[in-house]
């Protein structure tokens, strides 16, 4: 039986052991389209070398998924709106880390510590991104690795732009604790992101692992909006109350110098 839902002559070669052949060759006709731009039915049967029936239907299938478009009814083809949407979706926390790591490297060297660009799915944090500094002592490697909003700093950052209510459910479903210096109250962690909101940045004091201290920053897109938060993270001994307001000031710094590189307003 075939499983590409056509004439299999024509083709140069089989898809690769395990992958369906169908999909295979609907890949290759968007890939085509993105080398070649707008092209007709016959040269792009011709180029990726399947059947011409076959690559009619492919196309008609991605054409009712927006990945493809023609134009009028027999006119070439080209890439959709759909497929603009994939690639944004793909290259955007690729392009954030891209475009955040000299800074992030340039900060680790500054402040001695370790560095990491953290992203959010309103539910958890992830690091997407580290660079580490020149302590001997430093945090393990953060990269990929998942965490809460309420005891982080890189948490507090995108809390501090929640709508009110947003927050409230999240306190009302419970806020758990980690170590004793985790605010689980509502009370005390809306002031502490009222904080946030104030002076531009955030800190956690022992709030998720203990004896690590670790202040953040938000980086903002072309909108505004907060797209990754940077964070400077040491032991309590060198992260000292004395010591925050300076290794603040440099993570803000290196983190709007970010959010410039992301399309934010800069003034002046």
């Amino acid at each position: 039986m075939r499983n590409d839902g056509g004439d299999s002559s024509g083709a140069t070669g089989g898809a690769r052991e395990g992958t369906v052949q169908s999909v295979d060759r609907a890949v290759s006709l968007l890939q085509a389209l993105a080398a070649r731009g707008p092209s007709g039915l016959t040269d792009l049967a011709a180029g990726v070398a399947i059947h011409k029936a076959t690559a009619f239907r492919l196309l008609a299938t991605l054409e009712a998924r927006g990945l493809v478009q023609q134009d009028g009814d027999r006119g070439r083809y080209r890439l959709g709106p759909s497929a603009g949407q994939l690639a944004a979706g793909a290259a955007g926390a690729q392009d954030v880390t891209a475009l955040c790591r000299p800074l992030c490297a340039q900060l680790a060297e500054e402040a001695g510590d370790t560095v990491n660009l953290v992203v959010s799915d309103g539910v958890q944090i992830t690091t997407v991104d580290q660079a580490a500094g020149s302590a001997i002592v430093a945090s393990t490697d953060y990269v990929g690795r998942r965490g809460p909003l309420h005891a982080t700093a890189a948490g507090k950052v995108f809390l501090a732009e929640w709508p009110e209510q947003h927050l409230a459910d999240l306190c009302r479903a419970g806020l758990e604790r980690f170590t004793e210096h985790t605010l689980v109250d509502r009370a005390a962690l809306g002031e502490d992101l009222r904080k946030v909101r104030e002076r531009g940045w955030a800190v956690a004091q022992e709030e998720h692992e203990a004896g690590l201290v670790v202040v953040g920053a938000p980086v903002r897109g072309a909108d505004g909006a907060v797209v990754a938060a940077m964070t400077v993270g040491g032991p309590t001994y060198r992260m000292t109350p004395e010591s925050l307001p300076g290794t603040a000031a440099r993570v803000v710094a290196a983190a709007t110098r970010a959010s410039w590189r992301l399309g934010a307003v800069k003034p002046g």
